[in-house]
Parts: C-alpha cells; sequence; structure tokens
C-alpha cells in the first residue's frame, strides 16, 4: 500500500521533512509554503518573529529543489529560523531593539552558512531582548508570549526561537546562549535546547561573544533533530545517535545563587529525572558543586561589561537604550574600570569545574532546568532594572555557571507542572561531551514522550504528520 502522504508539512520534524524533500515526496518549496501559512496565522498572537522573509524563503526553496545533490543535504527543505542577532543576508541585524539595529547585512553568518549548505531555509529572524540582556522577550512593540500560557513569557533571550519551535512555526530554531539563553526558553516552552561547549561552533558575535561565554545551538522538539542541528553547526556528517553506556550522574539541587531555590515542580522534575535514568541503566549520586559566592559576583560583572563592550563597538550612546540596559551598560563600564571582569577568574572556575566530574566521579550533572515558573509576559522592557534583575535571577538561576565553565549542557523536558506549563532539566558534561548528553535525552525521549508542541499547536488539519 503506498504511503499516504499529509496534506500539511507543519508540525513535522525535521527529520522527517529532510527525509522526504531528498525522497521526491514533497518539494521543499511546498514544505515552506505550508509554514508561511501557518505563521501568517498564529504569529501575530505570539509574536515569536521580528521579520518573516515570504517571497524570498519561497525563492530560496525552489533553489533547494533545483540541486541534484539532495540526498547531501541533512536539512533539505526544512523551514529553520534565525536569532535576529546572527546576521543574516539581505536582511537587517536588529539585536533586540532598534538603538542596536544595524545595517542590511551584505553576508551570511557562519552558522547561517552551515544551514544552508545543509538545505535548510530560512524562513525569518526572531525576537529577543535588546542586547539579548534578559530572560524575559519583548520590546516597544511587541511583547513576546509561550504558546504554552500567552499570559507567561517564553524566556529569552531566544524567546521568539522557543515560541516558534513551540507552535510548529518551524521544526528547528537557531539560538544563541550566553548565559543560559538557549536552555532557559527550552525549558519554558517544553523544548530540547543544547548549548555546545566552548569553541565547538563558531561564534562571531557582537564585541568579543560576551567574552567567550557566548554558544551557537538550535531549539527543537525532538532529540533526533537536535542532533541533527548540532552536527550541521559544528561543521560536520550528521552523527548517529547511540545508547550511552552506564553512566554515573551526579544530582543537585543546589542553587548557584544564595537564598534562590527550586520550587516543588522543579525538584519534582529532578526526582523525575532521576527515575529515567535508573529506568535507563544509570546510576544516581548526590553531587553538589560548590559555587563560591565570589563566582556569582564575577559572573553578574561580566554580564554587565559584555554589555558596554557591545554598545561601545557598535558605536552607539547608551541614551538610546531602553532604560534597564543603560543602567546595565553602566554598570559595566564601572566594572572594567574597577578590574572586576578577568579571564582569570574564568579560568579558574571551567578548571574547577572539569575537575568536579573527576572529583565525584562521575560522567554528567543533572540539575533543575529553572528555579520557578516562566514569569508573566509583559513590557519588562519599560520597567526598571532592579526589577528584570530579581526576575532574571530569582526563576533562572541555574543555567549562567556553565556559559563562564564553556562545558556543554542541554535541556530536557520530563513531564509539566501542575499549572500544566512544561518542566524540564539540565544536564551539564565535560569537554567534548554533547553526544553523550543528547544520548541521554534520547534515552528520556524514548521512555517518557513528551508533547512537542503546545496545545492547540500547530493548528493543522489531520493531515499533517504532527496528528499522525
Amino acid at each position: 500500500m503506498p504511503d499516504i502522504l499529509p496534506t500539511t508539512w507543519v508540525g513535522a520534524t525535521a527529520k522527517q521533512i529532510a527525509r522526504a524533500v531528498r525522497r521526491g515526496d514533497v518539494s521543499a518549496t511546498q514544505v515552506v509554503a505550508d509554514h508561511l501559512d501557518h505563521v501568517s496565522r498564529v504569529d501575530a498572537e505570539l509574536a515569536a518573529f521580528r521579520t518573516v522573509r515570504g517571497g524570498e524563503a519561497i525563492t530560496e526553496a525552489e533553489k533547494v529543489d533545483e540541486q541534484e545533490e539532495l540526498a547531501d543535504l541533512p536539512l533539505a527543505g526544512v523551514p529553520v529560523a534565525v536569532k535576529e542577532n546572527t546576521p543574516v543576508a539581505g536582511l537587517p541585524t536588529w539585536n533586540g531593539s532598534a538603538a542596536m539595529r544595524t545595517g542590511v547585512a551584505e553576508a551570511d553568518h557562519e552558522v547561517v552558512r552551515r544551514l544552508r549548505g545543509a538545505g535548510a531555509v530560512i524562513l525569518g529572524v526572531t525576537r529577543m531582548p535588546e542586547l539579548g540582556l534578559w530572560a524575559l522577550t519583548d520590546d516597544d512593540t511587541a511583547v513576546t508570549r509561550n504558546p504554552w500560557d500567552p499570559a507567561r513569557t517564553p524566556g529569552g533571550s531566544s524567546g521568539g526561537a522557543a515560541a516558534a519551535v513551540a507552535a510548529g512555526m518551524v521544526p528547528m530554531a537557531h539560538g544563541n546562549d550566553g548565559l543560559g539563553s538557549i536552555r532557559i526558553p527550552a525549558a519554558c516552552c517544553g523544548l530540547v535546547g543544547l548549548k555546545p561547549g566552548r569553541g565547538v561552533v563558531p561564534c562571531q558575535l557582537g564585541a568579543d561573544d560576551w567574552f567567550g561565554l557566548t554558544e551557537h545551538g538550535v531549539l527543537t522538539g525532538t532529540v533526533a533533530d537536535a542532533v541533527v542541528g548540532f552536527s550541521v553547526l559544528a561543521g560536520r556528517r550528521p552523527d548517529k545517535l547511540v545508547p550511552p553506556p552506564r553512566l554515573r550522574v551526579g544530582v543537585s539541587l543546589r542553587s548557584p545563587v544564595t537564598g534562590v531555590s527550586p520550587d516543588a515542580p522543579n525538584r519534582d522534575a529532578v526526582a523525575t529525572a532521576g527515575r529515567l535514568l535508573a529506568a535507563a541503566g544509570h546510576d544516581t549520586v548526590g553531587a553538589d558543586p560548590v559555587y563560591p559566592t565570589r563566582l556569582g559576583l564575577q559572573g553578574i560583572a561580566t554580564w554587565f561589561a559584555a554589555a558596554a563592550a557591545d554598545v561601545r563597538a557598535a558605536g552607539v550612546a547608551p541614551r538610546q537604550l531602553q532604560r534597564r540596559s543603560r543602567r546595565h551598560v553602566a554598570l559595566g563600564e564601572w566594572a572594567q574600570r574597577r578590574g572586576y571582569v578577568r579571564e582569570a577568574d574564568r579560568t579558574a572556575w571551567r578548571e574547577r569545574s572539569v575537575h568536579f566530574f573527576d572529583e565525584h566521579s562521575v560522567d554528567l550533572l543533572l540539575t533543575p532546568a529553572l528555579a520557578g515558573p516562566p514569569p508573566e509576559a509583559a513590557g519588562w522592557s519599560g520597567r526598571s532594572w532592579l526589577a528584570n534583575m530579581r526576575t532574571n535571577i530569582r526563576y533562572a538561576p541555574y543555567a549562567a555557571p556553565w556559559n563562564i565553565a564553556g562545558l556543554p549542557s542541554i535541556v530536557v523536558p520530563v513531564g509539566r507542572r501542575p499549572d500544566g506549563l512544561p518542566v524540564g532539566v539540565q544536564f551539564v558534561g565535560p569537554p567534548g561531551s554533547e553526544l553523550l548528553l543528547l544520548g541521554v535525552a534520547g534515552q528520556f525521549e524514548m521512555q517518557a514522550p513528551w508533547t512537542r508542541h503546545a496545545p492547540g499547536y500547530p493548528r493543522v488539519g489531520t493531515g499533517s504528520p504532527a496528528a499522525a
């Protein structure tokens, strides 16, 4: 009996789409047209995209269809969104605000070039907060909303990317992560979010990649899609995911921020993850990292200084920024003048973090992804710096230390909170452990499959692979 092809490809995974395009079951042009139609129907309420490429994306898809060697394209015809701080040829680079917007890019960033080279079609660029500073995504033109609950934020700074994937507008979105900017939105929106280790994917953002803290990655609804996306960004052939050997996993609820602790749903998520690890044949043991008080102070100082460096490099007067960002930049200038931002401190924490795995004889570390639920989706860009700081630190303290250390880490969904929002956990590994992290995530997905899209999304008929 011949295969029954879907009436729309909205809701299909990246791997399903690429396989169908390579086999000739569907054209990249049709796939992209389906997704553009879906974006036109749902993004007005979510504000995930800053710019949708429309006709340009269709033209790009037609070029994919004309290629003779589709078999060599791991993302053949897959619609992908790019975060708006990463240059896409023919578009301005917004960086989260009109003040920081640059002119039309003449060339793609290297990670965009790699996505296109793998056959992906760039559907548009997704929204982020100004300078990528916050785990809350909005500006004076729109508030980006979480498809699971439009009253809640999708997180940040890759908030638009996460909202786009969770609503089925794209099966895969590019993001970048300076202090949790992929993993926090992944946790808020029930997605897989991988931050590779330092140097695995070329960064080349802003003045200096936030002093080396920032990495490019992807947000997806499935582990298989995350594997393909990571391989493409890392410039290598897609890796085959294999079950990891028996692992010893350290488990910690300890918060990097004094006075902040995980709420009951996030503690329960870690307990659930522990049971899934045991069911997969792994061992767990309590193992708390020691987060020195000075680490938090150094991390915050670096966060401030990264903003100041980017604004100086852009030649933008701080008075043009949102008031929360102005305060951040001013504190960054002060921190650098006082000598509080030092590479030696970051190196010391990296060495201590790498030693953690040997010290505790563990292969990976398991922590909560968040400390609380996603905050409200509101006009945070118009609120005070202090209100933004308190909210960011209280709900999302667990990601930042691993950017400072430059270690790979991943967020994986493990269920839902009592209010119906998704909840996830974070795994951290030593240098070079990206595929090991993805392998464990794959075991979780097999044992306890999660809902790939927010309830009510994507809004398609029963002919979609998402409805199968």
